[in-house]
């Protein structure tokens, strides 16, 4: 039995094969570079600086395994840091997300005066966050500022919002919530925009109620701009920072230290590099552990046109 013979490949064919071969990685090397570089490598590099002591007292770094990280978990400030970003982050998250979902749906029809609605609810978000933190900072103010003022007419006390361990932090919800909402408020703008007419007017026309059809279409059709929404949320939550250092330092009694302004803290305030790379460590693997959880919990429910 002959086998048939081999078809000759020419020079030009073996060059078009490859390079049709090395096509996508070409094209994906310029991210997969900026990837590598400006983040799996800061990445190992915290996490190799994380395993040794460096601070004032120690100035040249000596390997120390995980004690940075048994330091910290056994410090009763750092516990109460996870705690206040916990809080935080349960807080600010669902109710900004749920009513920028609410915002959009309200605004996703027409009426009179739509833009200047859109623009009043957007605009918090065009504010620097130092901005916005001084604008809170004159509202939360004892005796004449604003929310005081406003709780006065109600014939309510005045409280001391930033100086109370017990109100500070809900002073710093209010104020997440407040500039971060019309901002996803936009993403679900842009994807009620995107979602299909003619199966609405197919449950319009089965005679499905308004709510119905937001439980049984608009949200479900919306899962995959909650997945992004959610994400953008949590990390953005996590990056509380500025409005920390001008509002109450993370005061009062450390009680609005969250996790982000206590690396900070501990990194240009302390000096200690190596706890402050094992709190990075620490901030990178809740947000991968997050992210993940949300997207395969999320993606399963998502529908994508």
């Amino acid at each position: 039995m002959t086998l048939p013979p081999r078809a000759h490949v020419t020079r030009n064919e073996r060059r078009f094969r490859f390079g049709a071969a090395a096509l996508p990685y070409l094209l994906i090397s310029p991210t997969l570079l900026f990837v590598t570089v400006f983040t799996l490598w800061p990445s190992v590099r915290v996490l190799y600086d994380s395993l040794f002591l460096q601070n004032q007292a120690v100035q040249v770094p000596r390997f120390a395994g995980i004690e940075n990280y048994t330091a910290l978990f056994q410090d009763p400030a750092f516990r109460e840091v996870i705690a206040s970003t916990v809080i935080y982050v349960l807080a600010t998250v669902p109710v900004s997300v749920l009513l920028a979902l609410i915002l959009a749906l309200l605004l996703n029809r027409k009426f009179r005066a739509l833009g200047f609605y859109r623009l009043a609810f957007f605009y918090p978000t065009v504010l620097p966050m130092v901005s916005a933190a001084t604008i809170w900072l004159f509202m939360y103010t004892p005796g004449y500022g604003l929310v005081n003022v406003f709780l006065e007419f109600f014939h309510l006390p005045s409280q001391n919002w930033l100086g109370s361990t017990n109100l500070a932090l809900i002073a710093l919800i209010i104020l997440g919530i407040w500039k971060q909402t019309g901002y996803f408020m936009i993403f679900y703008l842009a994807g009620l925009q995107g979602l299909p007419h003619d199966v609405f007017e197919a449950a319009q026309l089965d005679g499905a109620s308004a709510i119905q059809t937001t439980r049984y279409l608009t949200l479900p059709l919306l899962m995959g701009t909650t997945l992004f929404v959610t994400t953008i949320a949590v990390v953005n939550a996590f990056e509380t920072v500025d409005q920390i250092y001008i509002m109450t330092g993370g005061g009062p009694n450390n009680a609005t230290a969250m996790l982000l302004f206590s690396l900070w803290q501990t990194l240009f305030s302390f000096l200690d590099v190596g706890t402050a790379s094992a709190l990075s460590v620490i901030l990178i693997v809740v947000l991968l552990i997050f992210t993940a959880t949300n997207f395969v919990y999320t993606e399963r429910r998502a529908t994508y046109e």
